[in-house]
């Protein structure tokens, strides 16, 4: 490389190309057998611009009796370790990336380990070729590969630009260990314009042997990151205006495999001085076709605090999209439509999805002159939702009125005898008796970075007005009849780490405060009843248990998104599909005529009427279950149907 490099310079101002130079110097070297020259490079001559539109690689060189271990770490951890090639022991080329290679010689500058320390940097690894007959060469994609990509998109590269190395961070997610080989995963760092993120999604995505998209868009603390100004690897990179941290899996992975497993001899590249290929970069082509909705990638914003970004294909995009116009249906006539924000349902559940404990409240006391109050919109769509948490394997808890909660606890205990859900979800109550009460009952200790819950949702549970008051659509005040639950959602507001939704058909539930003009503006009595509580996104919909039923199947169809569960899951591990045991656990969970059925039957058995009319009997807000509530179940059902 040394050679290749005094070559380069020597005729670049010829008009040589660097892919013209590293060919004619492989050829010179290899004629007269000569080896290359002392180097003339350090650590900052990194290979990030050379032979733009090839593949570079990572290297890690290990003893032969490591290399099937070293494998199958590989093939378990295949975003930042995508293996291009291993050799045989002893073989210092490696045909199908390179003709005439030698990798004793061809990476600016290698690392040395003995029992797992770092000892030096060469420019050779000349002086162990004896040493090298018994090890095993990998060679691992690089994300060097994809710059030219980014930059023909119009990308720009910040590392590029400022003529330095990538960033490289240590970060807190560990890898799929494989015999001695445990180890945190290395994350290269690039500062891209918000408004290109789609692009740079898109683009990287086709380059799954250069670690594919990015496994983490936004708050480097996500990752275990507290400075992007101070990398482990390679230099800082200073990001431009609007620009947003995006963060790729890193073959560098392979120099902490090589430290933990402490073996007494190993080499790798030193980080970004790469061993540079003759094969082009695929992803140039393929970045020129337009990719099938499936492999489409599109990025939401999810929350601002900490700042954070999802990932989901085209198809899936759209699919929730449909569904969201499905419960947006108006058989009632309420003017719903005018509250309507697009892709609510769908950030809300891409945020669901990142979530691990999920708390849900429902319950609106309009008829407050029975015993109870409540109605029979809001549960049914609350107990849907939490079915599919379950089987997502998230933790999921209700609170409720505590003069409510007695009853509550009855209809779960029906709930889940008559199978419209798997397993009790634990009820809890809140009174807000001190000022810090909700940050207590939100975090641990009342400790901001120790929350118990991140994301709170509300269906159809009564939310306050500006004047502090509780209103039904009628503007009956309701507040002896509520507690304090909206404080939960105000104090979640100020915890970073913790989400909100609202979902609600009238604009007088919790969480409608985001839409709280347009409630003014557009609904009836919507000056006085208007929530004034926002919600970090706000799901209107012509019935509320409809917005339950749609979250439910939303999340379904994220679980079956491989792109989302790829980046859901950071890039490790090998991406499987559910299986079959998983796959009717989530399917089962989801909303049907019969379980909505069964659930609106045990709410009226406990007394539980219409919202609108008062009924006590199989309604909704008016609306017979057979044939309105029935058939959109049907409608939302066929919708998630062909996403299987």
């Amino acid at each position: 490389m040394g050679t290749f490099i005094n070559y380069y310079w020597k005729h670049s101002s010829s008009g040589l190309s660097m892919f013209q130079a590293w060919q004619g110097i492989r050829s010179l070297t290899n004629s007269i057998r000569l080896y290359p020259v002392q180097r003339l490079v350090c650590v900052k001559a990194t290979t990030t611009r050379m032979c733009s539109g090839y593949q570079q690689a990572n290297v890690v060189i290990l003893h032969k009796s490591l290399a099937d271990d070293f494998e199958a770490f590989c093939h378990a951890n295949p975003s930042p370790l995508p293996l291009l090639y291993r050799s045989q022991p002893g073989e210092w080329g490696c045909p199908p990336l390179a003709a005439d290679a030698d990798i004793r010689v061809d990476c600016p500058q290698y690392c040395v380990f003995k029992d797992g320390l770092l000892v030096s940097r060469v420019s050779s690894l000349m002086s162990y070729s004896g040493q090298l007959q018994d090890m095993v060469s990998f060679y691992l994609g690089c994300s060097f590969s994809f710059e030219r990509t980014l930059r023909e998109a119009g990308v720009p590269v910040r590392n590029v630009e400022q003529n330095c190395n990538v960033s490289m961070f240590r970060t807190s997610l560990q890898c799929r260990g494989v015999g001695q080989f445990q180890c945190p995963m290395v994350v290269t760092m690039r500062p891209v314009p918000e408004e290109q993120l789609d692009i740079v999604v898109q683009v990287t995505h086709l380059t799954p042997l250069a670690h594919g998209g990015p496994i983490h868009i936004g708050d480097p603390a996500v990752l275990g990151i507290q400075d992007v100004s101070r990398p482990e690897y390679g230099d800082p990179v200073a990001p431009g205006p609007g620009d947003v941290p995006a963060f790729w899996a890193c073959g560098v992975t392979g120099m902490e495999a090589v430290q933990s497993c402490k073996p007494p001899l190993a080499f790798t590249h030193s980080p970004g001085c790469m061993f540079l290929t003759d094969r082009e970069d695929s992803s140039i082509s393929a970045s020129t076709s337009t990719p099938e909705p499936d492999q489409c990638p599109l990025t939401f914003s999810i929350s601002q605090q900490p700042l954070h970004y999802s990932v989901a294909s085209k198809a899936v995009v759209q699919s929730i999209r449909d569904l969201e116009k499905i419960i947006g249906e108006d058989p009632g006539e309420r003017g719903i439509r005018a509250l309507f924000v697009q892709d609510e349902l769908l950030r809300s559940c891409l945020s669901l999805s990142h979530s691990s404990s999920v708390l849900i409240t429902t319950g609106f006391p309009t008829h407050y002159t029975h015993n109870p109050p409540e109605e029979t919109d809001g549960p049914p769509g609350a107990f849907a939702i939490a079915a599919t948490l379950q089987a997502l394997q998230k933790e999921v808890a209700i609170v409720t009125d505590h003069r409510a909660l007695e009853m509550n606890q009855r209809i779960m205990e029906d709930a889940v005898k008559k199978g419209v859900i798997k397993t009790a979800v634990p009820l809890l109550s809140y009174q807000g008796n001190s000022p810090d009460s909700a940050l207590h009952f939100l975090c641990h200790d009342g400790d901001l970075k120790k929350p118990r819950f991140d994301h709170l949702v509300a269906i159809e549970r009564s939310g306050r007005a500006s004047d502090g008051n509780y209103y039904n659509m009628r503007g009956v005040n309701i507040k002896h009849l509520v507690d304090p639950i909206d404080d939960l959602f105000t104090t979640a507001s100020t915890i970073p780490g913790i989400s909100t939704t609202g979902i609600g058909d009238g604009g007088n539930e919790l969480g409608m405060g985001k839409v709280k003009e347009a409630v003014r503006e557009h609904m009836p009595n919507g000056s006085l009843i208007a929530c004034d509580v926002a919600a970090d996104f706000a799901i209107t919909a012509g019935v509320s248990n409809w917005g339950g039923y749609g979250m439910a199947c939303a999340l379904y169809i994220l679980s079956l998104c491989p792109i989302h569960q790829r980046y859901l899951h950071k890039g490790l591990g090998q991406p499987h599909p559910p299986t079959q045991d998983q796959h009717q656990a989530w399917a089962a969970s989801l909303p049907s005529v019969a379980k909505e059925e069964e659930m609106l039957s045990i709410l009226v058995q406990h007394g539980v009427r219409s919202g609108k009319t008062g009924t006590l009997g199989m309604e909704v807000d008016g609306l017979t279950f057979h044939p309105t509530h029935s058939d959109l179940i049907i409608k939302l059902r066929n919708r998630t149907s062909q996403r299987k």
